[in-house]
């Protein structure tokens, strides 16, 4: 789906980042920055990940200039409430920088940090899909945590499987 005006994107990608935020929220501060191995990202690492690269790399490629990015360590924003100030910062920067995009700017060609050249709606698309990734690891340390897991769209599968009409089985 091509993304042809700025606005209906925004407030579009406004409701990917409130569900981040709720699995964001359901984290236990003492988990915060565990990992269940020594070589990959926290969920603290992950939210400030989402944040520093939807800033750093999405919103300045889309703006047609270089990534920025310098990584996603304990300092950008320390604890639950450090985090989450630091992702609500980096996202309100984005806003900001992207309210201001024309239909011709979303289609005008820049390099990508890996070196693909595309349409900067297409870099947009991509910092969505980024986020609803690293959102899934993020439920996915939740579970490890024995935390309930915030709903998607406001229904468990317990709850559709018990509000759905027979369905066949397989």
């Amino acid at each position: 789906m091509e993304i042809s005006e700025i606005e209906p994107f925004l407030q579009y990608f406004e409701t990917i980042r409130e569900r981040t935020m709720r699995v964001l929220r359901a984290m236990p501060e003492d988990r915060l920055e565990w990992r269940h191995s020594p070589d990959v990202f926290s969920c603290g690492d992950l939210a400030r990940h989402i944040a520093a690269t939807e800033r750093y790399t999405f919103a300045e490629g889309a703006l047609g200039r270089p990534s920025r990015y310098s990584g996603c360590g304990v300092e950008l924003g320390e604890g639950l409430s450090g985090v989450v100030a630091f992702v609500e910062r980096m996202h309100s920067e984005t806003i900001g920088m992207l309210q201001g995009l024309t239909p011709a700017d979303l289609t005008r060609k820049i390099e990508t940090p890996g070196g693909a050249t595309v349409s900067a709606w297409r870099l947009l698309r991509a910092m969505v899909e980024h986020e609803i990734h690293h959102r899934g690891e993020m439920y996915v340390y939740l579970a490890l945590a024995g935390v309930a897991r915030p709903p998607l769209y406001g229904v468990t599968e317990p709850e559709l499987r018990s509000r759905s009409v027979g369905s066949p089985r397989g």
